[in-house]
């Protein structure tokens, strides 16, 4: 079985959050979609050429989808691990480069403090990358 007892903390804790965030999101209304992508679009200039309601989508889907490969024991720790990792990755960097979310690069302002919080999902995703525990 690829899901280890050991992993099952950071797994379901992630995957729970991450896809109760992904089904709120399902039905984004435009202009919230058009926020959100506003936000993305500080770190990823491209998704500036989106509309804000397939972004929205996108972006539920994508969530939706890493829940539940976070939370289903037969999806492979490494293919959890590179989704969560590459995600937290990802909102870090929109943190990093949204203005008015640090005092000066890392150090959250009071807006900053609901993204910079996604540094704990950077570990877990890393955390099971690097775990090199052979699962029994």
């Amino acid at each position: 079985m690829s899901a280890a007892l050991h992993r099952l903390p950071l797994r379901a804790t992630t995957g729970a959050f991450i896809l109760n965030s992904g089904i709120g999101k399902l039905s984004l209304d435009a202009e919230s979609a058009a926020g959100l992508q506003a936000m993305a679009a500080n770190a990823f200039p491209q998704l500036k050429d989106m509309k804000p309601e397939e972004f929205g989508k996108l972006l539920a889907v994508g969530e939706t989808a890493l829940g539940a490969a976070l939370l289903l024991p037969f999806v492979p720790r490494l293919v959890a691990g590179l989704g969560l990792t590459a995600f937290s990755g990802a909102l870090l960097w929109m943190y990093h480069k949204t203005p008015g979310l640090t005092h000066d690069g890392v150090r959250p302002t009071p807006d900053g403090v609901g993204v910079a919080k996604d540094v704990f999902m950077l570990g877990a995703g890393l955390s099971l990358l690097l775990d090199n525990r052979r699962s029994k």
